[in-house]
C-alpha cells in the first residue's frame, strides 16, 4: 500500500543526503578542526539520513595535512599540495569516480558540499597560477565536479548558499521529493501507485514546470503497457527535471488559484483567500500564509484532492522554510 501524504509513514520518509563530513562536526579539516553547520546538524539532521564523505581523508591524506589548491595547467586545473608540490589530481578524480558510482548505488537524494573547497566546492573555487596569484574564481572542486557531472539532476548545494532562505527551501523541497519517489520505486509498486503519486504531486510539479508535469503524466498514462524499469527511469527523469526548474511567484500564484477553484467556499471566505494570494503576489506575505489558509479550508471529503497535495507539505512542517517573502 502506498502512503498517503500527511500520514505518519510519509512524514517518516528520511532522505539520504551525502554531505561533506566536516559540516557535521567531524574533525577532518586540514587543520584537524571541523566546520559544523548548525542548520544541517540541528534543524535538518533529525529528518534526514546523512552519508558523510571526506575525499581528502578517503584519499589517505590524514589530518592535520598540508593545504591544497587548484593550479592552472595546459591540461586543466591540477590539485596540488601547496608546499611539497605533490600532484593529487589523478588520485582525487579516481576517488571521485568510484564514489560517484557508490552514491548511485545508495541512490542518495541530495548532496551538501563544503563551500570553496578545492575538492568539494560547487562554484567559486579559485584556480591559481603557479606563482601563487589567483587566475580564476569560477571553478568547481575536483571531487564535486565529477560527482555533479555523473549525477546532473541530483540536488546539490553548499553550506554557504543554504544560508539563503530561497535556496535552502528549494534544496530541501527537492531532496524530500526525490526521497518520496525513491521509496515508491524501491517497493512493489503498480501503475496505479504511480498514478496516485503523480496526482498527489500535481500542484508541486506545476509550481516548477507545467510542461514537464505533462511529460511525466504521459509516462504515467502509458505505464500499464511498458516495462517497469523503463517507466521508472522515464518518470524519474521527468520528475527530477521538473523539480530542478525554479519555482516562481507567478507559478505559485497559478497553483494557489487552481487550488482555490477546487474548494467549495462561500463568497466571503473565497474573497479572503484571494486577498491573501494577492498579498503574496505583491511580496507582502510569505508563501506560508496562503498555503496555510488553503489547507485550513481544505476540509471534508470533497476537498481531499487539494488537502492531499504534497505542495502544501513538501517537507516536515517543523522546518518552517516558507516564511520568507518573495523577491
Amino acid at each position: 500500500m502506498i502512503n498517503e501524504p500527511g500520514t505518519a509513514e510519509e512524514q517518516a520518509v528520511h532522505p539520504r543526503v551525502a554531505v561533506s563530513a566536516c559540516l557535521l562536526g567531524e574533525p577532518v579539516r586540514y587543520n584537524g578542526g571541523h566546520s559544523r553547520d548548525r542548520f544541517l546538524t540541528d534543524a535538518l539532521g533529525p529528518y534526514v539520513d546523512w552519508v558523510p564523505v571526506c575525499p581528502e581523508m578517503e584519499a589517505g591524506l590524514g589530518t592535520p595535512r598540508e593545504t591544497l589548491r587548484q593550479e592552472r595547467s595546459e591540461d586543466g586545473p591540477r590539485l596540488m599540495t601547496r608546499t611539497t608540490r605533490v600532484d593529487l589530481t589523478d588520485r582525487m578524480t579516481g576517488l571521485a569516480a568510484r564514489r560517484a558510482a557508490e552514491l548511485a548505488e545508495l541512490d542518495v537524494d541530495g548532496y551538501v558540499f563544503k563551500a570553496k573547497s578545492p575538492t568539494c566546492g560547487i562554484h567559486g573555487v579559485p584556480v591559481y597560477r603557479p606563482d601563487g596569484a589567483p587566475a580564476d574564481r569560477r571553478n568547481r572542486g575536483l571531487f564535486s565536479g565529477v560527482v555533479m557531472e555523473r549525477h546532473p539532476l541530483l540536488p546539490v548545494e553548499d553550506e554557504g548558499r543554504l544560508h539563503d532562505p530561497l535556496l535552502r527551501e528549494s534544496f530541501v523541497e527537492r531532496v524530500f521529493a526525490h526521497a518520496r519517489l525513491r521509496v515508491l520505486l524501491d517497493g512493489d509498486w503498480r501503475p496505479r501507485d504511480l498514478v496516485a503519486f503523480h496526482a498527489r504531486h500535481k500542484m508541486q510539479l506545476l509550481a516548477h514546470d507545467p510542461g514537464l508535469y505533462r511529460e511525466a503524466g504521459r509516462v504515467v498514462a502509458a505505464a500499464g503497457g511498458r516495462p517497469r524499469e523503463e517507466v521508472a527511469a522515464r518518470y524519474t527523469e521527468a520528475f527530477r527535471r521538473a523539480l530542478a526548474t525554479k519555482a516562481t511567484t507567478g507559478k505559485n500564484v497559478n497553483v494557489l488559484q487552481h487550488c482555490l477553484g477546487m474548494l467549495d467556499l462561500d463568497p466571503v471566505r473565497r474573497a479572503d483567500v484571494v486577498d491573501v494570494i494577492d498579498a503574496y503576489q505583491g511580496g507582502l506575505v510569505p508563501l506560508s500564509v496562503p498555503t496555510t489558509l488553503l489547507r485550513h479550508h481544505a476540509r471534508g471529503e470533497a476537498a481531499a484532492y487539494v488537502r492531499d497535495q504534497t505542495y502544501f507539505s513538501p517537507y516536515p512542517d517543523a522546518l518552517r522554510l516558507r516564511h520568507h517573502v518573495p523577491r
